[in-house]
């Protein structure tokens, strides 16, 4: 299989902090892999590694067949890189900042305008273009962060929490960008605490703690890994909510939880419930304003296979090479981790 980009038997460490144990990447051309992991967990040491910025202890590398260590240089010609926060210089303008990123990357001034004003209207940026970065809002600035890691039309583009610290508005603006630039051929290795941004962009999800990746698979092999589908009903009038408890408890052996205030959820095999659910619902006069089987969530799959409970936020923590990490998002708290057999047995199933 040809890979875009893939990382084997990864280590490294900053003193006696083991940030990466042994990681395994990989993604093929033009699809997105999705990072996810706590604050420690060793995504952005990983994205370091892979955009030559850091050197493994052990294991390889390597970016469209280059070698990321013994060929660097071929590596970075052929990457671009978008950090958590953006790193746009604030006195120049949008315009100028991209055009001095082409000069640096050796084009001719004309081409360099070029370019810089064909991303300038990819990212809806034109009218903005001769205002300085330090007026754009923080939307505008992420876009222009990621414009500037395309001037050099790169194969790969790593998002190392690309969102952090956006509003929903602006993640669905970035989340657009995203991707289309895998529609255009793009690969991109998208690091995330936001459980919902992996599941709605990634083509595959690798699941880091403690320096390891503990699970790798399609976001509907991980959900189905950790646990089956359920049944879950929502009665308009809330006063018949215990009536229609008893409904699932009949038909499905089953008692119901309430995983929200007005829903019910009760754990199913398979779809053979749901129409006795329905014509027993019906017959009893219990209307619904929501019905459905599902599987798991993303949340669900993280917080059972990294030990991360949604209650696990606390204060800053060490990060990857031992500085302050205070990023915000899903799984902000402390790693506790995953018993090593059950992390073992995941990713043996999902592979």
């Amino acid at each position: 299989m040809t890979y875009a980009f893939r990382a084997e038997g990864l280590v490294k460490r900053f003193g006696g902090t083991t940030a990466l144990a042994g990681v395994d990447l990989a993604a093929r051309p033009g699809t997105v892999l999705g990072v996810l992991g706590p604050n420690g967990a060793g995504k952005t040491t990983a994205v370091r590694i892979l955009a030559t910025l850091l050197r493994p202890d052990a294991g390889r590398a390597t970016v469209a067949g280059w070698d990321v260590v013994r060929h660097a240089e071929e590596v970075r010609r052929r990457i671009g890189l978008t950090g958590q926060y953006a790193s746009v210089d604030e006195d120049l303008t949008g315009a100028e900042n991209l055009v001095l990123i082409g000069r640096l990357l050796d084009l001719p001034r004309r081409a360099a305008q070029a370019r810089a004003a064909e991303l300038l209207a990819q990212f809806g940026l034109t009218e903005a273009a001769g205002r300085r970065a330090k007026t754009y809002s923080g939307g505008m600035r992420r876009r222009l962060d990621l414009a500037a890691s395309l001037v050099a039309r790169p194969e790969v583009v790593y998002l190392d929490e690309p969102t952090t610290g956006l509003d929903p508005a602006k993640r669905d603006d970035v989340w657009a960008l995203v991707r289309r630039q895998a529609a255009e051929g793009v690969t991109v290795l998208l690091t995330t605490q936001y459980l919902e941004e992996a599941d709605a962009l990634a083509d595959e999800i690798a699941v880091m703690n403690r320096g390891t990746v503990i699970a790798h698979g399609t976001p509907h092999q991980l959900k189905a890994v950790v646990g089956g589908q359920s049944l879950q009903v929502r009665p308009r009038d809330q006063d018949r909510l215990p009536d229609a408890a008893a409904v699932l408890e009949r038909v499905t052996g089953q008692r119901p939880a309430s995983p929200a205030r007005g829903l019910l959820s009760v754990p199913v095999a398979g779809d053979a419930a749901l129409a006795p659910v329905v014509g027993r619902l019906a017959a009893e006069d219990i209307a619904v304003t929501e019905l459905s089987l599902r599987l798991p969530g993303l949340d669900e799959v993280f917080y059972a296979l990294t030990g991360e409970g949604p209650a696990g936020a606390g204060p800053a923590e060490a990060g990857d090479d031992g500085t302050a990490d205070d990023s915000t998002g899903h799984g902000g708290g402390r790693a506790d981790g995953a018993p090593a057999a059950t992390a073992r047995e995941t990713k043996e199933t999902v592979a």
